[in-house]
Formats: structure tokens, sequence, C-alpha cells
């Protein structure tokens, strides 16, 4: 995607569930990079059920919906809604960037402290990517990386850290700005199961 994380050679044991959260972050971080393509439509409608009951039954409905959407769905009408939507011609409806959401006395130094903390994890822009560092899309992968670096309890604190820091402040605006336009219907229930999703994550990281 934007080159902002990577596989470790020889990563550490990571528990099922922690390796199905991955799956989620790498996911949900493809889709706000780009249109899915019909391959990826195909996984997601094909892909299994979550079971879900309590406070994960809003996440199991929402990727139940998402599965059905992407069954309905074609490519070229996808990828059209996400330019349309996320790229715009000039200036994008609806900005992935974390800098947009947040208070003008925090805009200009999320960068700079995203970017300590990247280097200090041994990651950084790949340099042919336009998006800087906060875009939603990048955030997520860098959790995915986070999350492959193993299911320790040293391992686990560092990916709380990053969400309280990078995500928990915005995610319910931009989901909120995705679900008020007019010109999302397969990102509607894109933005539903991601939103679902980083609801799971706040709660599970609020009771560690």
């Amino acid at each position: 995607m934007n080159g902002q994380s990577t596989q470790p050679a020889s990563a550490p044991p990571v528990f099922e569930e922690d390796q199905a959260r991955a799956g989620f972050y790498a996911l949900i971080a493809r889709l706000f990079y780009a249109g899915p393509d019909a391959h990826l439509l195909a996984a997601i409608a094909g892909a299994e059920k979550i079971a879900g009951a309590g406070e994960t039954a809003p996440l199991a409905a929402a990727w139940s919906a998402l599965g059905a959407a992407a069954a309905a769905m074609d490519a070229e009408a996808a990828r059209a809604e996400y330019d349309q939507v996320f790229v715009g011609a000039g200036k994008a409806e609806i900005t992935p960037y974390a800098s947009h959401y947040l208070a003008e006395s925090m805009q200009e130094r999320v960068l700079v402290r995203l970017r300590d903390a990247l280097a200090e994890m041994g990651l950084a822009k790949n340099p042919s990517a336009a998006e800087y560092e906060d875009h939603f899309s990048g955030l997520c992968e860098v959790m995915r990386h986070l999350i492959a670096a193993g299911s320790s309890d040293a391992a686990v604190q560092e990916q709380k850290k990053f969400f309280i820091e990078y995500l928990n402040p915005w995610y319910a605006d931009f989901y909120a700005a995705v679900m008020a336009s007019p010109n999302t219907n397969f990102y509607k229930q894109v933005a539903t199961f991601t939103k679902a999703f980083l609801d799971v994550e706040a709660v599970s990281f609020e009771m560690i």
C-alpha cells in the first residue's frame, strides 16, 4: 500500500485472535487506500461469518452486511465511488487524514509525533507514496505491523499506545463523515464495519 509498514523477518508467535485482528486491519487499510477490485469483492463476499454476541454482535452484523454489499457490488462502480468521495477532482469530499479531524492546536503536532513514533519502530513512508503518514490506511497498516510483532503483554501495550494516540481520537468522526455523504453507498458498509471493529478494539484496550 503506502509502504509504511513491513512484516518482521522473524515474527514471534501471534495468537489466532490477533491474526484475525491483523487481517481486519489489513483489509480496512486496503479498502480506504483505493477502491476494491473484483477479486477483493469476491473474497469479502465469500468470507466466513463472524460469531458475535454481546459487545461483538454489532461487529458480526456489520461483517455480514459488508459481505452482502460486496456480493452485490460492481468493482468498477466501487472504484468510482472511492475516487469520487476520497480523491475527487482537486479537493476530496472526505479526507482520510487524522490531522483534519483533530483540534487545530494538534494538527501540526500530530505528524511530527507520528513520524517520530514510526522512526522508533524502524518504519518510514515509502518515498514514492503521495499520502502523508496520518492517512487512515497507513495508521491501520501500522496497527497490523504492531500485531504481527507478537501477542506478548509488551506488544499489546505498544498496540494500545498507538491506537489510543492516533486512531481513537478521530475514527468516529471519519465514520460519521462517510455515513453523511450522499455519494457513499458501498463505503457506508465499509465504514460501518470499520467502526464496529475499532469500537471492539477500543473496549478491549480500555480493559488492559
